[in-house]
């Protein structure tokens, strides 16, 4: 299996080298030569393997140029008893007879990033070793609120490795900030940027893309790379647990052999969703992808109209890891449904860098509407859903994931489709309890407290527990105090590696 850049200059890279690098050197996201296929005997003979052995089974065949006791060691060193509180690792809960629910988030972060971001260190370091490599490698990260966190829990204190990752001061829950801020490790750095995520991935990408900065780094031995999902290697592993989920069903007898699902997914940055049309790739049968947005609905916009538009008011929202305007994997899929056509990739990515915006060829957009239905919905919708589910189903959703089960909704109201339907739960409702609080909890109940003291209230009120990645955050020490303008991040990064 060879790699190609979405941009056209880089071409026939190993998957430890695209792992390595992150982003492409023109400015594009590595994406595989081909897709490979799930033959229906790899789907009997996976139905019975724990999470483990899918994943080994389905990384075999994108990562070629790593041995097998490699891609082992990667994944049992991610999926384990210390760093998953559940034995399925990606359990999935039945809500009623055709709506699934998929809890991402038993990982230590307690968000679904940690799905990709506790075996991406093993990648890196195994893709290190396999090339030779002997650099420094400096990891830096944008976050809309959970990357970060989940990153610098898998990096931290990894041999040979470095982690800077910067938030949107006034973007993120305060559960969010305060696993960044008290995050401890000899080679972690975090910093608040002043703006929203949008900037702070700019200014991420304006470095990656700086001449002058890759040869000073190469001067002290050191490379950059990525742990955000332009990173293949953070991307793959997410392909996993949609394959893993569609296994699941079938052999539960709730699906029979060639029956399609749905797969309904909250996304701001178009990763999550991606990995899922990457899986329907493989051989998953997959009727309708259902992308759910919030009020920074530009992805909806783009997949009803063809015309991508980053030109609006940037709403901050109570589900903020999607406060996102510019979905860097769209990128991806415009290559695939293009027929990796990097000419007209990248004249789109241009147009977009130039003026805010892009349109699609009606191809392009009748593809993607083939294969995509997307809605959205607002704060108040969202606040609406965590109580209607609470008490219909007994079952608490956080912020996120009410928007896509809002928008699922919005889907069967519009299509009458009743498919069995998986929804990617991407975040505990602990992560977010100030604001799902106020969806269960009465009033008088939640006055005057502050969002660690609703936790408790949360957790007693539901019968819940806590989970350990959030309990007695607030008796934690603030290790990290950074805070500068977009514009100041370069600086950041320098003074951290001097």
């Amino acid at each position: 299996m060879k790699y190609e850049s979405s941009r056209g200059k880089y071409q026939g890279l190993t998957s430890a080298e695209v792992i390595k690098m992150g982003i492409a050197p023109d400015g594009g996201l590595f994406v595989p030569g081909f897709i490979p296929q799930l033959t229906e005997e790899d789907l009997v003979l996976m139905q019975d393997f724990s999470y483990q052995e899918k994943a080994v089974h389905i990384l075999k065949k994108f990562l070629t140029d790593f041995s097998s006791e490699q891609i082992v060691n990667c994944v049992n060193s991610a999926y384990n008893d210390q760093s998953f509180d559940h034995v399925d690792i990606a359990p999935l809960v039945a809500l009623n007879r055709t709506t699934y629910i998929q809890e991402l988030w038993h990982g230590p972060t307690c968000a679904f990033k940690d799905m990709a971001l506790q075996i991406l260190p093993h990648l890196l370091t195994t893709s290190s070793l396999i090339t030779g490599e002997t650099d420094e490698i400096v990891i830096l990260v944008a976050t809309s609120g959970d990357t970060g966190k989940a990153a610098l829990a898998g990096f931290k204190d990894v041999e040979n490795t470095r982690i800077i990752v910067f938030y949107p001061e006034e973007g993120v829950s305060e559960v969010q900030k305060r696993q960044m801020i008290t995050q401890e490790g000899k080679n972690v750095l975090v910093a608040a940027v002043r703006g929203n995520f949008d900037d702070a991935q700019n200014g991420v990408k304006q470095i990656f893309n700086d001449r002058q900065m890759g040869e000073l780094l190469k001067a002290k031995h050191k490379k950059m790379s990525s742990a955000n999902s332009i990173n293949w290697g953070r991307l793959l592993p997410q392909i996993v647990y949609y394959i893993a989920a569609y296994l699941d069903l079938r052999q539960k007898g709730i699906i029979k052999k060639g029956e399609k699902i749905n797969i309904v997914v909250p996304t701001g940055n178009f990763g999550n969703i991606l990995a899922a049309f990457y899986a329907g790739k493989m051989g998953i049968p997959i009727n309708k992808l259902i992308c759910a947005s919030n009020a920074n609905n530009v992805l909806t916009d783009f997949i009803r109209t063809g015309v991508y538009d980053r030109n609006r008011k940037f709403e901050k929202t109570i589900s903020p890891s999607m406060d996102i305007l510019i979905s860097s994997n769209l990128e991806r899929l415009l290559y695939e449904l293009t027929g990796h056509d990097a000419g007209k990739v990248s004249f789109w990515m241009e147009e977009l860098k130039k003026s805010g915006r892009y349109e699609v060829d009606s191809l392009t957009k009748e593809k993607v509407q083939e294969i995509f239905w997307a809605g959205f919905c607002d704060d108040e919708a969202t606040i609406k859903t965590i109580s209607e589910v609470w008490q219909e189903y007994a079952y608490l959703l956080d912020t996120h994931t009410a928007v896509a089960f809002n928008v699922y909704r919005q889907y069967v109201e519009k299509t009458g489709d009743n498919t069995v339907t998986v929804i990617a739960s991407t975040a505990s409702p602990f992560k977010f309890a100030g604001s799902v609080a106020s969806a269960v909890l009465p009033q008088e109940l939640r006055q005057d407290k502050d969002e660690f003291q609703i936790l408790d209230l949360l957790a007693s009120y539901t019968g819940l527990n806590i989970p350990p990645g959030i309990k007695d955050l607030e008796k934690k020490p603030v290790l990290h105090k950074t805070v500068c303008d977009k514009d100041e991040m370069k600086e950041v990064v320098l003074k951290f590696l001097e």
